[in-house]
């Protein structure tokens, strides 16, 4: 389903890209993903900035991504260990993520951490802490210049 862009005009944001739920074992999310639901597996990676490994699933106009920590130390890892895995962000897409960050700092709202920096799939990504964003850790993420979320990567960007 397209959103028409009237809704989103003036909008900082714009779809739900993915949900993010970290998972203690990937191999047992994507037999309950994949296996048992039925879902489309469109793209498995690790990303090293995150500390994570991904696998994501098509449902219908968005994905889930689930993320198991490749470091107990790393974000995933600390949270699996507080919480013992489930819903972790909420991503959404935004088309100038430098000019999103800008807005919203000027909002008063910081991003955690290094932003924008690496995310899977060649995006740019930042997170919003859940004490700006009413308990829920937020994604934002930039597509990479010339394609789209959950695409797999342009001929001339795939590693020989």
């Amino acid at each position: 389903m397209d959103v028409p862009s009237e809704l989103l005009k003036g909008a900082l944001v714009g779809p739900v890209d993915h949900l993010g739920i970290a998972v203690k074992s990937l191999e047992a999310g994507m037999a309950f993903y994949g296996e048992t639901l039925g879902l489309p597996l469109i793209f498995e990676e690790e990303v090293e900035t995150e500390k994570v490994k991904v696998a994501a699933y098509q449902v219908g106009e968005t994905r889930i991504e689930l993320l198991e920590s490749t470091d107990p130390d790393g974000p995933i890892g600390r949270f699996v260990a507080k919480r013992g895995g489930g819903l972790h962000h909420v991503c959404y897409t935004v088309p100038d993520i430098r000019k999103t960050l800008d807005a919203l700092k000027e909002k008063g709202i910081e991003p955690v951490g290094p932003a924008p920096r690496p995310g899977a799939h060649g995006c740019q990504v930042a997170f919003l802490h859940p004490r700006d964003t009413g308990g829920i850790l937020t994604e934002l993420s930039q597509p990479p210049f010339g394609g789209k979320h959950g695409a797999p990567p342009a001929e001339e960007e795939t590693p020989q």
